[in-house]
């Protein structure tokens, strides 16, 4: 599975350690939109590195750039800029000069990474909200008697199972085609993500559902008939069905794609998963995952 910072380093075949930092931006830039980096993104890392060229020089050779002079460039942020610095926005700036500096490493236009040894502290934002072990019980209860409800409605329960043991976004949901879900081995029911845009390729992935999941979703098609798509319907629709169940399920913060996901992702990491198997499963790039990864982390902790 590709990722942002991985071996195909698209651009920065021209460079070499005595290229101008501008030069190198340049080509940052080009590579980040080949890789279909955000626009926000894009912008953010664009702004900082503009800051980068003020403090440093446009003009200085890459392989002139140290630690030292990058630590001397932060400091000038927080401390001797003139312009408040709040630790979200250091903390991003930290990013990103790491991922900078560490793709011309891999490309090996640089012989070492003058970022890796500056200490990266996240800025501290609120954990998001994960159900725990009892509401997942009270939300699956209520799932399951939904499919015996006159009438029976099988949905629920097959979307809310769905995002517990997958993680998938609710994007990702609303692409699934029916061809994507693979029931040729009864022992191991399979789903594929799958993306149109070429960009996108490096998030595919191959999840695997639990060994029952096909018989709820054998009363699903004879319930709703989807044609083509798993879901031919609104996302405002699905999220109204998690409402409906938040209720029923007394969970007074009610139920979102993102809190399953979150869910999902601590139930897995509780369970052992590798956090790089994690990070996959979830579709994370690496940048992604130094943030998303410690928080998993402290979801999971036990309570003290």
């Amino acid at each position: 599975m590709g990722d942002p910072t991985g071996a195909t380093q698209t651009g920065a075949a021209y460079l070499s350690s005595t290229s101008s930092l501008r030069t190198a931006v340049g080509a940052f830039q080009t590579y980040m939109h080949q890789r279909d980096f955000s626009p926000h993104t894009v912008q953010a890392f664009n702004s900082d590195l503009r800051m980068l060229e003020q403090f440093i020089g446009p003009g200085r050779a890459i392989g002139r750039i140290s630690t030292h002079d990058l630590n001397a460039f932060l400091n000038w942020l927080a401390n001797e800029r003139g312009v408040p610095c709040s630790p979200k926005s250091f903390a991003r700036r930290v990013t990103t000069l790491k991922v900078f500096f560490g793709w011309l490493a891999e490309a090996e236009i640089l012989p070492e990474d003058p970022a890796a040894p500056i200490v990266h502290r996240p800025a501290l934002t609120p954990l998001p909200r994960v159900l725990s072990d009892g509401e997942v019980e009270r939300v699956l209860a209520v799932t399951q008697a939904m499919r015996t409800d006159d009438p029976p409605d099988a949905r629920p329960h097959l979307l809310v199972t769905l995002l517990l043991h997958t993680g998938i976004k609710k994007g990702e949901c609303m692409n699934i085609v029916l061809n994507h879900i693979d029931l040729s081995d009864p022992d191991q029911p399979v789903l594929w993500i799958r993306y149109a845009n070429p960009r996108r390729r490096y998030k595919e992935r191959k999840l695997r559902l639990p060994t029952w999941w096909p018989a709820v979703l054998a009363e699903y098609r004879a319930q709703y008939h989807p044609k083509e798509r798993l879901f031919p319907c609104t996302a405002r629709n699905l999220e109204y069905v998690l409402k409906e169940v938040a209720e029923r399920s007394d969970i007074p913060d009610g139920l979102s794609f993102e809190t399953l996901r979150w869910t999902c992702a601590v139930r897995d990491y509780r369970a052992g998963m590798p956090p790089d198997r994690l990070r996959q499963k979830l579709g994370l790039s690496k940048i992604s995952w130094r943030e998303t990864g410690p928080k998993i982390a402290r979801l999971a902790e036990e309570p003290l």
